[in-house]
C-alpha cells in the first residue's frame, strides 16, 4: 500500500449546537495526521454539522444502522484499504475489529475508551461477557487507550490481562486558546453568587441530587445564589418538575445546548457536576481552563484532575448532605478558591499535547 490511509470510527454524533472538546480535538487531529501523510477518512453515525468540519472528509451512516456495521459496507463496497483504524466512544473487543482488521487489510488497530463505567460496578453476567470478549477478540486490536489512568486500569479489569501489556493512557486535552478566562476568584459583591451545570441531562449525571441538595438549603442561602444549566437530554422535564415539587425552581435556569460555553464559563463562579460516571471530563477541563472551579464528585477520573480545596472541591457520589454543606460554604464564604485553576490545564492538559500523543500511536 503506497497511500497511507487512517480511518477513525466514532460513535459521536456531530452538532452545530454543541461545537466541544472532541470537535476540537477530530478537526486538530485530522489536520496532525494529514501533515504525517495521512489520507483520512472519518465515520460518524449521524452529522447534522459540517461547518466546523470543513475540511475533514466525513462519511455519515445517516442514523440507518451503527458506526460499525457502516463502516464494514464502506469496506465492502468500496475495497478502501487502510494502514491504520482508530475507534472512539465504540465498545471494546466486539467481532468489528477483527472483521474490519481483515476486511481493510489494516497493520494497525487503536481503541480509544471514553466510556464510564457504572457507580457500582458491571453486574456479574457482564463482567463475564467482557472476560469473555476480551479473550476471544483481544488480538485484533492493537493498542488499547484509556483517557484518563482510571479507564486504563478498568480496561484491564473488563478484559484481563491479556491487553494489560497494549494499554495505555493519554489524557483529554483542549484548546485553550477558545477559553475566556475569568480574572478573580472573588466573589461578586452584587447579586447572587453564580453557578453553573454543563451537561447531558441524564440519570448518571446526579442532577437530582443538585436540586435535593438545593432543597436542603437555608433560605439565607438560597437567597444569594443561582444555577444556571447549560444542556438537554431525557431528564430534562423530570428535572423542573422536580425543582418545582422541592420549590427550588426559582433557584434554576435551563438554558438548553449552546456552542457558547467557551465564552461564557467566565460568567459563573464555580461548575457543579454531582456526576455518577465519568472518565475524563472535557467539561471539567474547560471550566479550569476558564478559572472557574469545579464542584464534583469522587468518580472515574475525576480526582486526577480535581485536588480538593485547590482547583475545586470533591464529594462522594449520591452524597446530597456534602454537596449542599459545601454549596452553602462557598456561598458563606467558608470556602474559597483563590488559585488560577486555568494554569494547570495550559500546562498538562492542553489539545496539542493530546493531538501529538494519538499521532504519535501511528508510528
Amino acid at each position: 500500500m503506497n497511500t497511507k490511509r487512517l480511518a477513525v470510527v466514532c460513535n459521536y454524533v456531530l452538532r452545530p449546537d454543541r461545537i466541544g472538546g472532541m470537535d476540537r480535538f477530530f478537526v486538530a487531529y485530522d489536520r496532525a495526521a494529514k501533515a504525517k501523510g495521512y489520507d483520512v477518512d472519518w465515520f460518524f453515525p449521524d452529522v447534522l454539522e459540517l461547518d466546523f468540519y470543513t475540511d475533514v472528509n466525513v462519511f455519515s451512516a445517516e442514523g440507518n444502522s451503527s458506526v460499525e456495521a457502516f463502516f464494514l459496507e464502506h469496506l465492502q463496497e468500496t475495497g478502501k484499504l487502510y494502514t491504520a483504524l482508530v475507534t472512539h466512544f465504540t465498545e471494546l473487543c466486539t467481532p468489528f475489529y477483527k472483521k474490519a482488521k481483515q476486511g481493510g487489510m489494516i497493520k494497525t488497530v487503536i481503541a480509544v475508551d471514553h466510556n464510564p463505567r457504572p457507580l457500582n460496578g458491571f453486574p456479574i453476567k457482564k463482567q463475564l461477557k467482557n472476560r469473555l470478549k476480551g479473550y476471544l477478540h483481544h488480538k485484533a486490536i492493537d493498542r488499547f487507550i484509556g483517557v484518563s489512568s482510571y479507564t486504563a486500569r478498568h480496561i484491564v479489569k473488563d478484559l484481563g490481562k491479556v491487553v494489560a501489556r497494549k494499554t495505555g493512557v493519554i489524557y483529554n486535552g483542549i484548546d485553550t486558546s477558545v477559553f475566556k478566562k475569568r480574572k478573580s476568584h472573588d466573589l461578586k459583591p452584587e447579586g447572587k453568587v453564580q453557578f453553573v451545570v454543563v451537561s447531558h441531562l441524564r440519570e448518571s449525571k446526579g442532577l437530582q441530587d443538585l436540586i435535593d441538595a438545593l432543597s436542603m438549603l437555608k433560605p439565607e442561602v438560597q437567597n444569594e445564589l443561582h444555577i444556571t444549566v447549560y444542556g438537554e437530554g431525557p431528564l430534562e422535564e423530570g428535572l423542573k418538575q422536580q425543582a418545582k415539587d422541592k420549590a427550588v425552581d426559582h433557584l434554576l435556569t435551563f438554558r438548553g445546548s449552546s456552542s457558547e460555553i467557551p465564552k461564557i464559563l467566565a460568567d459563573y463562579e464555580y461548575l457543579i457536576q454531582p456526576t455518577y460516571m465519568e472518565c475524563f471530563s472535557l467539561s471539567i477541563l474547560e471550566s479550569l481552563s476558564a478559572n472557574v472551579p469545579v464542584i464534583t464528585t469522587t468518580v472515574g477520573g475525576n480526582p486526577e484532575i480535581i485536588t480538593d480545596g485547590e482547583n475545586g472541591f470533591l464529594f462522594r457520589p449520591k452524597d446530597k448532605d456534602a454537596l449542599a454543606r459545601i454549596i452553602s460554604e462557598v456561598v458563606t464564604g467558608e470556602r474559597d478558591i483563590n488559585s488560577d485553576t486555568s494554569l494547570l490545564i495550559e500546562k498538562e492538559y492542553f489539545l496539542g499535547r493530546m493531538v501529538a500523543e494519538h499521532i504519535n500511536l501511528l508510528d
